[in-house]
């Protein structure tokens, strides 16, 4: 039996980055998928293959009503190919899970491919094409998500689907119903209303991306309108049946009044659940909490001293950099490290077009802490940038403590919002304040002077350009 310093279960972003910081700290190291392919959700049915697609059909878009403008001119129709899209794809998700297979490899990673349960604390059977046991003194658990329904949705995976369906449909759906107006559901949304779908959002809450700040909330609601999308709030659905081609989506309206869709395709987007079917945790004593996800304390240490967990099956954001955080935190705690995360500067990103992207505190939780802060907003259509590249819509908004100055929250709309958070992130990590950003020199013309307006309209409202 081959033993181990440390055995990872599950190699997502969370798995496979723990296994490559515990090698890379000394220790042996192995890393077990029940899958053929490594990289869990995010690389196979996730966030890799979902960004390939709102990469394509957002060229497609441009191509049908922008190239125009730009003095571009297509003779002839533009056409979509759909399978040639999904191939695509298909190419960048083999050439990124590849790229774990070379890492795993390359850091010297024993890789079991089958599906791990605990026997005890101490060893790990692994079922594939046969059965093998292994040993290892420390266990981390790394079994991510799945897909959450409701329970009167039968998903027959056909025309009634979740994300992993919905990323190599045959067909572009006549009409979207989409359950659920959080990020997965939006984005999906996206690809498939630019592709020529007409998409209908139904969501319980009272308005979209509703665990973000409620001022993206309204600006990404007034765009996805803009785009023709049709947006249901405050509807809470109560059975979703299907007939041959047609899928019947009934719901209560904030009225009580039924509302009925009639679409061609379903998407449920109603949230994921922590994955760890199979895993008999049991057997190694580890506490679920009533939620289903592995309990742990601060070090991500279960009550059992030598498993850890981490990623989408413990507490906090379903995210790929969170889990990073962790599975690189778990590793460095094992190597005798005293490492730390900072749980409120993990950005959170929504890849519509205008991209959505937030770190730190909401002006919302703000108001429920009682903090008393000040806000900077500024519009992207402000920046000569912008109107350049005729990308007009969003704004910046920056909250700072009212007598520090200390930047609390960062929020903004716009184009390239997943890439340029990262600036809040930098600022917010070195307690910054409003007003040292707002004396950083920001090239021009860029979209982060718009950070940097917002910065100043949060330091005694200076902004420049409004």
């Amino acid at each position: 039996m081959n033993s181990y310093d440390v055995a990872i279960i599950g190699s997502g972003p969370g798995g496979y980055v723990a296994a490559i910081r515990c090698a890379q700290l000394g220790m042996k190291t192995a890393i077990i998928e029940k899958y053929s392919t490594l990289g869990g959700t995010c690389l196979n049915v996730g966030c890799i293959p979902s960004k390939a697609l709102l990469d394509s059909s957002h060229h497609y878009e441009d191509a049908v009503k922008h190239f125009e403008e730009h003095g571009i001119d297509i003779p002839g129709d533009i056409k979509v190919n759909l399978k040639q899209m999904i191939t695509r794809k298909q190419s960048v998700v083999d050439q990124t899970t590849g790229g774990i297979d070379f890492l795993m490899k390359k850091n010297k990673i024993d890789v079991y491919e089958g599906l791990g349960s605990f026997k005890d604390a101490t060893h790990i059977t692994i079922k594939g094409k046969e059965t093998t046991e292994i040993e290892a003194k420390n266990i981390i658990i790394a079994t991510g998500s799945k897909p959450s329904s409701l329970p009167f949705i039968t998903l027959d995976k056909e025309r009634v689907i979740t994300s992993t369906e919905a990323l190599k449909l045959t067909e572009i759906p006549k009409h979207l119903v989409v359950i659920g107006g959080g990020v997965i559901g939006l984005e999906l949304g996206q690809v498939y209303k630019r592709l020529g779908s007409e998409v209908t959002v139904v969501e319980y809450m009272d308005r979209i991306i509703p665990t973000m700040d409620s001022g993206l909330s309204k600006e990404l609601n007034k765009v996805l309108k803009k785009q023709k999308f049709t947006i249901n709030t405050s509807h809470k659905v109560k059975s979703v049946e299907r007939k041959g081609k047609e899928v019947i989506v009934k719901a209560d309206n904030k009225k009580g009044e039924e509302v009925i869709i009639k679409g061609d395709y379903c998407l449920v987007s109603v949230g994921r659940r922590p994955y760890t079917d199979g895993l008999n945790v049991e057997a190694a004593g580890v506490k679920l909490t009533d939620r289903g996800q592995i309990e742990v304390n601060d070090h991500l240490q279960t009550n059992v001293k030598n498993i850890y967990a981490i990623g989408d099956v413990v507490k906090g954001a379903m995210l790929a950099h969170k889990a990073e955080e962790e599975g690189v935190f778990v590793a460095e705690i094992l190597a005798g490290q005293k490492p730390h995360i900072d749980y409120n500067l993990i950005p959170g990103v929504v890849y519509t077009w205008p991209e959505v992207a937030s770190v730190g505190k909401t002006e919302e939780q703000l108001q429920e802490e009682k903090v008393d802060y000040k806000v900077g907003q500024f519009p992207m259509r402000a920046l000569g940038r912008s109107r350049a590249s005729m990308d007009l819509d969003g704004f910046v908004k920056i909250l700072a403590d009212k007598k520090t100055d200390e930047i609390l929250g960062v929020h903004m709309v716009g184009a390239r919002a997943a890439d340029m958070i990262a600036e809040a992130v930098v600022a917010m990590e070195f307690r910054a304040s409003a007003e040292d950003v707002s004396r950083m020199s920001h090239a021009h013309p860029t979209f982060t002077e718009a950070i940097k307006e917002a910065a100043l309209a949060a330091t005694e409202d200076r902004a420049l350009h409004i």
